[in-house]
């Protein structure tokens, strides 16, 4: 290879990787301006009678000076908290997913063309998947007030359950 051809190589490679970065970046920092405590109803598909319709209860805070983001979900009636932790790993977002199934899933996050959502395909699990495991999540912005969390739980079997959260800022 000439050196023009290998110099012109080497500058894509170090602008993919500067892109890369600065949408993991990007990405936590659209996710950040979540900070705070949010409520609303849970809609699930198929519909599941102990969630459907439910007044739920999420907070968002940024700690660890400001590597990380501690998502704590909560609600009426409801015995579990499962908790998420997200933050960059290098040129990826991360999500842990601490399940109340008794086990990890991590997820890597990317954000949309528009910039108003951030989505996480699910990357691999620790623990036992015997009773499932929460698989795939987006975070979408409608504005500073309101936002909407999806989150795919995958039941024995591969059998996903759908779950929306359609939330309003309370603080």
């Amino acid at each position: 290879m000439k050196p023009r051809n290998a110099l012109s190589v080497l500058f894509v490679l170090i602008a993919a990787t500067a892109f890369a970065q600065s949408d993991a970046q990007q990405s936590f920092d659209k996710i950040k301006t979540l900070a705070g405590s949010w409520e609303g109803h849970v809609t699930t598909l198929p519909p599941q009678p102990d969630m459907e319709g439910k007044l739920m209860q999420a907070s968002l805070r940024v700690t660890s000076m400001g590597n990380a983001i501690v998502h704590e979900m909560t609600g009426a009636g409801r015995p579990d908290d499962p908790i998420t932790m997200l933050y960059l790993d290098g040129d990826r977002l991360l999500l842990t997913h601490y399940c109340d199934a008794g086990n990890r899933p991590r997820m890597v996050g990317k954000m949309s063309a528009d910039g108003k959502k951030v989505e996480f395909d699910f990357l691999d699990v620790a623990g036992s998947t015997q009773y499932g495991h929460m698989d795939h999540a987006v975070f979408t912005v409608i504005d500073e007030n309101h936002h909407i969390e999806d989150w795919t739980y995958m039941e024995p079997g591969d059998k996903p359950v759908h779950a929306h959260f359609d939330l309003q800022r309370t603080k």
